[in-house]
């Protein structure tokens, strides 16, 4: 999955979308300028091939929203956790109406998915999770994630929950460099991997995967790793949707090698689906370099993303859910504290 340059394709970007290993878009701010423009980019990717190409994008809420004017200003996932706190079952309703929200704002302008939600557990050290996760507690995460997941489904999205298996407990933000979590399998068993074993067992379409080490498990981070992916994620846990890897230009990803090298790696572990975002340059040479072999499995996986249902090309707004949804995230972005991560 790559990314594009800007707001329309470039004859380049359309002769590199026909390669049939490439799987789809990851757009970013700077392929947004407004709900039309927008509206016309996807049709005009998914236009492309059959089945079409998948369309994604981080639409998290709080400080990770890639598209803003024009689209509900969404609350920090943490926020819920606040509310989760005083009054349990309102904060999983809250949940619902915003997964929905989200979804059904994306759905109507034709991206299929939200790289969404975080299941990481806030541990208070990370520099990049922080108020991206719903709460402290593994089981309020997987609670409040579940009702999320609820409105996505009823918006005709698919879930992504991230980052296997567990991006909260370490400080650094591997966007910068590797984030390195000493602590040993039982440790991480018994808190981070609660959440991800409760929504597979829900049925989560999709999952991705951190860019840390856990020296005491894999000698591999955990997105090169087939000890994580292959024997613990899809043995032992069973999970059967998209495992899709954290993007591979991260600073994280680095000491596995070059950007080929990074592909070969991940594929091998056991990744249906690579980012590689911001390598607008070196995507082509990388994707040229990776054998053109028909995987089966993890088409049908990848195929399982896509968005449901016609979209809507009326606005969302006139949907009777929409505005109760926008008050009650206009209501919890005025409540709380200062946001972490990115």
């Amino acid at each position: 999955m790559i990314g594009i340059r800007g707001p329309t394709l470039t004859p380049e970007e359309r002769e590199l979308l026909g390669d049939p290993r490439i799987g789809g878009v990851l757009l970013f701010t700077r392929n947004y300028e407004s709900v039309e423009q927008l509206g016309r980019l996807t049709a005009s990717i998914h236009a492309m091939r059959q089945p079409p190409l998948l369309i994604a994008v981080d639409q998290e809420g709080g400080c990770v929203q890639r598209f803003r004017a024009g689209f509900t200003t969404l609350p920090a996932p943490g926020r819920l956790g606040k509310l989760y706190d005083y009054n349990r079952r309102e904060a999983v309703t809250a949940a619902e109406h915003l997964g929905w929200l989200m979804a059904a704002e994306l759905r109507a302008l034709g991206v299929d998915l939200s790289f969404a939600p975080v299941l990481d557990v806030e541990r208070g050290v990370s520099r990049v999770i922080g108020a991206r996760a719903f709460h402290h507690r593994p089981q309020a995460v997987a609670e409040l994630a579940l009702g999320w997941i609820r409105g996505m489904h009823q918006a005709g999205m698919a879930a992504v929950g991230k980052h296997f298996p567990g991006h909260g407990a370490v400080v650094a933000d591997s966007h910068h460099e590797l984030p390195v979590d000493d602590r040993p399998f039982y440790a991480i068993s018994k808190i981070d991997l609660l959440p991800f074993k409760r929504l597979i067992a829900a049925g989560l379409e999709g999952i991705m995967t951190a860019h840390v080490l856990y020296p005491r498990v894999d000698e591999h981070p955990a997105s090169f790793s087939p000890v994580w992916i292959a024997n613990e994620l899809r043995e032992r846990l069973g999970f059967a949707g998209a495992v899709i890897s954290d993007d591979l230009g991260m600073r994280a990803a680095a000491g596995v090698g070059d950007l080929h090298q990074r592909v070969s790696a991940a594929l091998a572990s056991g990744c249906d689906l690579l980012l590689l975002g911001n390598e607008l340059d070196a995507a082509a040479s990388a994707v040229d370099r990776i054998p053109n072999i028909e995987r089966p499995d993890s088409a049908q996986r990848l195929l399982a993303l896509c968005g449901a249902g016609r979209v809507e090309r009326m606005p969302v707004q006139r949907d009777p859910r929409w505005q109760p949804a926008v008050a009650l995230a206009t209501q919890l972005c005025q409540d709380g504290s200062p946001e972490i991560g990115g």
